[in-house]
């Protein structure tokens, strides 16, 4: 029998090919395979009893048959796996340790892990919208989590298969460079040589733009003046368009500062301004399809098939994608964007990460395409908006500076790294100064993303120094920790992670310690299945806390350097393959293990 990676999956498929080949189930017949109490088996099926209802049959004796069956089929391997009936008609299957020893020593290595993971999105091509942050402002703690969110979800869908094209869809082209080039020429500003500089003064000038030509009553016309310099940008005025690059060319460097610090590195960078000639055969199409129509120069979609964007809901608006002065905006370049996508990456699925205030607009987007694409004959892929909530201060508000302002992304990660380097320093005084800034840098960035992971992205959440930094509980820290006393062991041990790692010996566990660990680390194929499918990452932060704490009860129960050479050799090998699982996890999550701490 094939040592199987997911073992839960693979009983689920096992058991509904025989169901079929049984009078009475029914082709919708779902096992329900899940793990089990210890004492009784490692998974236990339920399907049966829902079967048996449904039937009309008593589910015991259901069962009793249904196991009859599989044994006569051959399809399980007594030697691994063996099975027994429990209460109304449960079946509970228990692994030998031959079964576990074989899974450890097959599964060893992170490729492995890998290819094994690599059936929920073979074959796919997924174009991931993130980070996006828009142009001429500096990025600010609101932007952390499409960073940390994007990079683990493109992370888990490459690992899981898919053929991945990281789309970083800028906004550098709409109603604020109109306001924008129009300060900049009042106030002749003269860009310094300094892009970070730069841009910090840009945004002031925004803000300064913004007041300027708002206040029509001190300074009448303004507000048509920077119009007018949008509608200058937009024909291709030269000497516009050269301020617009200028600002694009240093909002684009500051940006790639901050994607370094996060691992973050889009495969290609279109932004709004790619699309600009692309708009009109949208107009076009939605005008011959009859989805769009005009309303006082607008061009605008109702949605009816969804009584939330109907027109019949007076409280409803409609989808407007084209503005009344003809220009366009978000919804216009967002469906050409599309289009883009399945016309020149051929997308089976697109994915957005953006905060839940869009919820509504990627609503009416994927309605409105889908109508227009199905008319078109245009293939259509699975199109996924993977929102998220807002990083709340410990006073339960949106997170923000004493002064009120936006807290910058590089502002954080400095304090980060401040505060780890003095519990560093504090916890390992000897280590050169230069190693503990070094191991410092990594956990200030890996604790700031951990805490966002760790919750389920939908929800708010509290930003927490103390919290997050702590070496006790399910944090980073506690998790890099975790991985560096296990690199401790195999020093001790006078070997190395990668040696152990080459031995491909079957050693079979037997101790409570030994076989609860292996348990364990057969849970990380559901876990990675689990958050790829939902798109939710903290799936993973949730398993890995639990196997560091089965780990550490293995670690307290089983002496590792044991004298007996196998029992060594084993256990070293259950360390082995929980450093690779910690290891490959925290890289799924955007972090990577020190050696030590």
């Amino acid at each position: 029998m094939e040592i199987w990676f997911n073992p839960a999956q693979s009983l689920e498929s096992i058991l509904k090919k025989v169901a079929g080949t049984l009078e009475g189930f029914s082709e919708e017949f779902s096992p329900d395979v899940r793990a089990s109490d210890p004492r009784f088996g490692d998974f236990q099926a339920n399907g049966v009893l829902a079967e048996a209802k449904r039937m009309k049959k008593n589910p015991r004796e259901l069962a009793q048959s249904f196991v009859a069956e599989l044994e006569k089929s051959g399809e399980l391997d007594s030697d691994l796996v063996s099975m027994s009936i429990a209460g109304p008609g449960f079946i509970n299957f228990k692994f030998s340790p031959k079964f576990f020893g074989l899974w450890v020593a097959q599964y060893r290595d992170a490729e492995n892990l890998k290819k094994s993971s690599g059936t929920l999105y073979a074959g796919k091509k997924v174009v991931i919208d993130y980070p996006s942050p828009n142009t001429a402002k500096q990025m600010h703690v609101g932007h952390l989590r499409i960073l940390v969110i994007g990079e683990a979800i493109a992370r888990l869908l490459q690992f899981c298969g898919a053929d991945l094209v990281r789309d970083n869809h800028i906004g550098d082209w709409g109603t604020n460079f109109g306001i924008l080039i129009f300060e900049i020429k009042r106030t002749g500003y003269v860009f310094p040589e300094d892009d970070s500089v730069a841009l910090a003064e840009l945004e002031e000038l925004y803000k300064a733009g913004t007041a300027y030509v708002k206040d029509e009553e001190a300074h009448p016309g303004a507000f048509d003046e920077a119009r007018l310099e949008l509608v200058k940008l937009q024909q291709g005025d030269p000497e516009n368009l050269e301020i617009w690059k200028r600002i694009v060319k240093v909002s684009n460097a500051a940006c790639e500062k901050i994607y370094d610090l996060f691992g973050v590195h889009p495969d290609v960078t279109l932004g709004e301004s790619f699309y600009r000639d692309k708009v009109d055969r949208i107009y076009k199409e939605l005008c011959e399809c009859q989805i769009a129509e005009e309303d006082e120069g607008a061009l605008i979609v109702w949605n009816d098939s969804d009584p939330r964007y109907a027109r019949t809901n007076e409280n409803a608006a409609p989808f407007i994608v084209r503005k009344k002065d003809g220009g366009s905006n978000y919804a216009s370049t967002d469906l050409a964007t599309l289009l883009y996508r399945v016309e020149h990456f051929k997308a089976d699925e697109v994915v957005y990460v953006t905060d839940d205030r869009q919820q509504d607009h990627f609503r009416m987007l994927f309605l409105t395409a889908k109508r227009w694409f199905d008319q078109k004959q245009y293939p259509f892929p699975s199109l996924r908006h993977v929102m998220f909530g807002k990083i709340l201060g410990e006073n339960g508000k949106p997170i923000k500076t004493k002064e009120g302002g936006s807290i910058k992304l590089k502002s954080l990660v400095d304090e980060a790294t401040e505060r780890a380097f003095a519990i560093v320093s504090e916890k390992n005084p000897d280590l050169p100064e230069e190693e503990r800034k070094q191991i410092a840098g990594t956990i200030g960035i890996a604790a700031i993303r951990y805490a966002d992971l760790l919750q389920n992205r939908t929800i708010n959440y509290m930003f927490s120094w103390d919290r997050l930094l702590a070496f006790e509980g399910n944090t980073a820290p506690y998790l890099l920790y975790a991985a560096a006393r296990i690199l401790s062991i195999f020093r001790k041990a006078g070997t190395s992670f990668e040696a152990i790692a080459e031995n491909n010996d079957v050693l079979l566990p037997t101790t409570d310690g030994e076989i609860a660990l292996v348990r364990k680390l057969m849970g990380f194929s559901t876990a990675v299945q689990t958050a790829c499918s939902e798109l939710k990452p903290h799936y993973i932060c949730t398993y890995l806390f639990e196997l560091a704490g089965t780990f550490s009860s293995f670690y307290a129960a089983d002496k590792v350097m044991d004298d007996d050479v196998n029992t060594r050799n084993l256990r070293l090998r259950l360390c082995a393959n929980t450093y690779m699982i910690l290891k490959t996890g925290l890289h799924l999550l955007g972090i990577e293990t020190l050696n030590r701490m």
